[in-house]
């Protein structure tokens, strides 16, 4: 794969890529750094390179797992999806590295994949890191932003299947560049019909928890980072952090968010999942 602009930590840092078998697919992740492992998941309609933009720093310090999730980027699937598959699919690549523990993250979608991996496969984890985290639990109504937007993309996904991953452009280019000038080189490489499982799977609105009290069972530090937009509300992050037994809140709008989260990192490196 020929780096793009966007998706490049320094040259000098070692960078791999990795395919992995999970639950019958073939999935593809970028493993970039050396040291303790992080894994970081990206959003909705996006791949690894939308995870690198945000946190591409840690591979200075850290060895930086991101996988394009299954339905996205070069991990073709157009089948069904849910939470469990792809917090599944999380622990297969970890265990195809033989990496027994590790901080997991995301950013929006990816976000509620780290918590269902956390959940669901609580003793892999070093630590959680939260970025812009959209889903209350499902015994809460979900805010109307956030409604229209993942109903916007099941409709988006459904023109990719039909007329091309062009149709997608007119999401795109209405986020703020540099996010937009991304997004639209991620688009170019996506699969249609992967689009189009993704997009449906987020337009019916499962939740990847059905309390927000199951993160009181976390026994780990959580790094809760709350949006700054209508479709990933802050309230949601207030809503993760009231219920936490070890939180610590990042804004990310704050001039040294990214050293603060390469701290955050660092002082779990070494300790044992629980």
């Amino acid at each position: 794969m020929t780096p793009s602009k966007f998706d490049h930590p320094p040259h000098t840092t070692p960078r791999r890529e990795v395919w992995f078998e999970s639950d019958g697919a073939r999935l593809f992740a970028l493993d970039v750094g050396q040291g303790h492992p992080v894994v970081f998941l990206h959003g909705g309609l996006a791949d690894h390179r939308a995870a690198l933009f945000r946190v591409a720093k840690l591979a200075d310090t850290h060895r930086l797992l991101c996988p394009d999730l299954r339905g996205s980027g070069r991990s073709i699937h157009t089948g069904p999806l849910s939470w469990d598959r792809l917090a599944d699919d999380v622990a297969a690549l970890l265990g195809h590295l033989g990496v027994e523990h590790a901080v997991i993250g995301g950013t929006s979608m990816g976000s509620a994949v780290a918590l269902r991996v956390a959940l669901r496969h609580p003793r892999l984890l070093r630590g959680l890191i939260l970025m812009s985290p959209l889903y209350p639990g499902a015994e809460r109504p979900m805010a109307e932003a956030v409604t229209a937007a993942l109903r916007a993309m099941g409709e988006a996904g459904e023109r990719a299947l039909e007329q091309g991953v062009e149709s997608l452009r007119p999401l795109f280019e209405r986020l703020p560049s540099p996010v937009r000038d991304v997004a639209l080189e991620m688009m170019l490489g996506f699969d249609a019909g992967s689009v189009a499982a993704s997009t449906r799977f987020l337009a019916r609105r499962e939740q990847p928890m059905h309390s927000v009290r199951e993160l009181e069972s976390f026994d780990v530090p959580v790094m809760v980072l709350p949006g700054i937009d209508p479709q990933h509300p802050a309230e949601v992050a207030e809503l993760y952090l009231r219920h936490l037994r070890h939180p610590v809140r990042v804004e990310l709008t704050s001039p040294d968010m990214l050293e603060r989260v390469e701290r955050f990192c660092r002082e779990l490196d070494g300790r044992p999942s629980r």
